[in-house]
């Protein structure tokens, strides 16, 4: 686990080890050096096909997976479309990111920010919903190169003219299948209202439905194709299936985490209601487990979803539709707690795990009114599933209980405090002379900063930073 506290490669775009070099691109010396030192070796199959393309300036419809470095992809051409300052110093948004979630918002930033790191003051804002409007109208005033945001929330700022799009040369929509699966599409379409036909738009999109297909025929100019539908290396990731009575079946989800211990595991229930009474077998039983569904406020999302970042809960129970966008590095397994009637669902839920080079265990739950679904899924891979007895998973004997390795810190005090990364990183290291290697990510919001720390210093560190001082102020801070 990382300790320095600058922002690494996001779980969306890891730094490529092998593939044609970047040198081969159209890029100044100064972006070229700067993808070196961030530790892009070499283009991913979906940078190779789609950059000479849109930096020679074409419309792009992109189909890869999520983790094949598409935010890359799209992000230097952006870059190099940019005239960082413009005509009388006017400071004008000159491209526009539309994503689906808040979350995949701020990675596309902070990836763009480090990307950007070449280029003098390129300023990068994300406009999300879920956040108070003052602040975002306040940081637009002072004028942005970049937005990235999700499309109710630009759309809102549009309306409210505290965002013109006047001057907008590159639009990129980001998974803009899961855009439309979430139903923004007529916001999409009102969105690029608003934007100067001449531009460039680079789409890219995990799957490519009709609807995706109908959007790119509305708003984009004979578009250059580019797929890659290539699958995650079945070698990777090692799928068993557990035939469950539906009285087995929660109880089933404690000895699967029992007897394969992972430290990170993402379980999918259908329903909100399956993923609340999940949560409470597994509480009860003394694992560090949280739920993510559309009942939860913005504020109860965030800090599950740093939670589970950190490595400071051991299984986040999720629906579908509450796990879009969501790209979580670093995770042993996923639980099919009950089998999707949607086969390419089961592809995105099983493609979760074995990232980046690691292996990983997709482990589901079948009940015998599920076998059709369950085939359907073998027909899709090509495949018969690989069943085991339930009787084989037991816990050893002498096995400690299953606990997360980190506990996350909630500082009361962010951004607005001029807190950062490397006063928290002092606090614990320096005055309290805590290791590097103890403390984990840390997460700087507007009003918040949420530390992760091994579980073994965790009090301490908690005891530490409440009697001491963080940038010379006294602070609250509150275990998760």
């Amino acid at each position: 686990m990382s300790t320095v506290p600058k922002p690494a490669a996001t779980p969306a775009d890891p730094a490529p080890t092998a593939g044609p070099s970047f040198s081969s691109l159209p890029l100044p010396p100064a972006t070229l050096a700067n993808l070196q030192r961030l530790g892009y070796l070499g283009m991913t199959p979906i940078q190779a096909a789609s950059l000479p393309l849109a930096l020679a300036g074409k419309d792009l419809i992109a189909q890869a997976k999520t983790g094949s470095g598409k935010t890359a992809a799209f992000a230097l051409p952006l870059l190099a479309n940019l005239n960082p300052r413009p005509n009388a110093g006017v400071m004008a948004v000159q491209a526009l990111v539309l994503c689906p979630t808040r979350e995949l918002a701020e990675q596309v930033t902070q990836e763009i920010r480090r990307l950007a790191r070449a280029e003098d003051n390129i300023k990068t804002l994300t406009l999300c919903g879920g956040a108070t409007m003052r602040p975002q109208i306040a940081s637009l005033a002072h004028g942005a190169h970049i937005v990235v945001g999700t499309p109710g929330r630009i759309l809102d700022h549009l309306s409210r003219e505290t965002l013109t799009l006047d001057a907008l040369n590159t639009l990129v929509l980001d998974e803009a299948d899961r855009m439309l699966d979430m139903g923004f599409a007529e916001d999409i379409a009102n969105v690029i209202k608003h934007a100067p036909k001449q531009r460039q738009t680079l789409l890219f999109s995990a799957t490519y439905p009709e609807g995706v297909m109908k959007l790119a025929s509305r708003f984009m100019r004979e578009p250059q194709e580019v797929k890659l539908t290539e699958r995650h290396a079945a070698t990777k990731i090692r799928q068993r299936f557990y035939e469950v009575k539906e009285s087995e079946r929660l109880h089933a989800v404690g000895l699967l985490l029992n007897h394969y211990r992972p430290v990170s595991t993402l379980a999918f229930c259908n329903t909100k209601q399956q993923c609340r009474d999940l949560v409470a077998v597994l509480q009860a039983e003394g694992l560090v487990a949280l739920e993510l569904h559309g009942d939860l406020d913005q504020r109860e999302r965030d800090q599950v979803l740093v939670q589970f970042a950190n490595r400071s809960c051991s299984v986040l129970v999720a629906t579908d539709v509450a796990a879009r966008g969501l790209d979580i590095a670093q995770l042993e397994a996923v639980i099919n707690v009950d089998i999707t009637p949607d086969m390419e669902v089961h592809t995105h839920r099983v493609g979760r795990t074995g990232r980046a080079d690691e292996a990983g265990w997709a482990f589901s739950l079948a009940s015998l009114d599920e076998m059709g679904r369950v085939g359907r899924i073998d027909e899709m891979q090509g495949s018969a599933s690989v069943w085991h007895p339930l009787s084989e998973l037991t816990a050893p004997a002498d096995a400690e209980p299953l606990h997360p390795p980190m506990v996350t810190l909630q500082i009361l005090g962010g951004r607005k405090e001029k807190i950062r990364p490397g006063d928290v990183l002092g606090a614990l290291t320096k005055d309290l002379g805590f290791e590097f290697t103890q403390i984990g990510k840390i997460n700087v919001n507007e009003f918040s900063t949420y530390v992760a720390v091994e579980r073994g210093i965790a009090d301490k560190a908690l005891r530490g930073l409440n009697e001491g001082k963080v940038k010379g102020k006294t602070v609250k801070v509150r275990r998760l």
